[in-house]
């Protein structure tokens, strides 16, 4: 068992992502001491190389959460992904190191821009994503979002910021309260209408993560204020237990 500045040390993972990994659900310790420091096992150092390998791709935190959670999770295929995405790092780089070279002998004559190309690269965790199957709710997402611009996409994004602005004006009151339940209310549909179908298992899920610390808490509280979203998440919880 190692704790979790062993581990940290040994994978280069921050104490901090490791400890929102746990309160998420993504990566939860295998135990805890007496003092109550979290113990990780050899499978918990499995899963953090399947989470970490997911993270190369590019793949949110909360798709990584269902495919590794899956029953039937292919720990072989994500190897042999995580083999060919290293192999066109390596290639990448070694283009890169060839041009710099070159460049050094040679001067700025050689305008040879190939080494930059990252097109194997996007192609392929385009390929890795589309073997492994998104989610219900990200394919949900990639056929709403199709044809926005990107104006669209900020414009729905601080109509989002907008609600939780609102939570904050009401964080010091109870998240129990009947303004604090149909504000979630507004969140989910707002959610629903623009991204995907949020149902309350989605919206729990969603509510840890408000609260968990991160960029998440960090962006919900700029809206609204300090403590904003420890609020918004104790209102979902609530919400989502009825």
């Amino acid at each position: 068992m190692k704790t979790v500045n062993e581990v940290s040390k040994l994978t280069g993972v921050s104490v901090r992502t490791l400890q929102y990994y746990d309160r998420i659900g993504l990566l939860k310790p295998a135990g805890h001491t007496g003092a109550g420091y979290r113990l990780y096992d050899d499978a918990a150092l499995e899963k953090l190389q399947q989470i970490l390998l997911f993270r190369e791709l590019e793949f949110p935190l909360r798709d990584i959460a269902e495919i590794v959670g899956r029953p039937g999770f292919d720990r072989d295929k994500a190897l042999e992904q995580q083999i060919g995405l290293l192999t066109l790092k390596k290639e990448h780089i070694e283009n890169l190191l060839a041009l710099c070279r070159d460049l050094k002998e040679k001067g700025v004559s050689n305008l040879n821009f190939s080494a930059f190309d990252s097109s194997k690269l996007e192609e392929y965790s385009k390929k890795a994503k589309e073997q492994w199957g998104a989610t219900e709710a990200y394919r949900e997402y990639e056929e709403k979002s199709r044809d926005r611009t990107a104006a669209q996409e900020a414009g729905l994004a601080a109509d989002l910021m907008k609600i939780f602005e609102e939570f904050g004006a009401m964080k010091d009151g109870d998240p129990a309260s009947a303004q604090a339940q149909e504000q979630v209310k507004k969140l989910q549909a707002c959610i629903t209408d623009h991204y995907y179908t949020c149902t309350d298992t989605i919206l729990a899920g969603l509510g840890q993560m408000y609260a968990a610390g991160g960029d998440f808490t960090e962006n919900i509280d700029r809206a609204g204020g300090q403590g904003t979203a420890a609020f918004a998440a104790r209102a979902i919880r609530t919400y989502c237990g009825k």
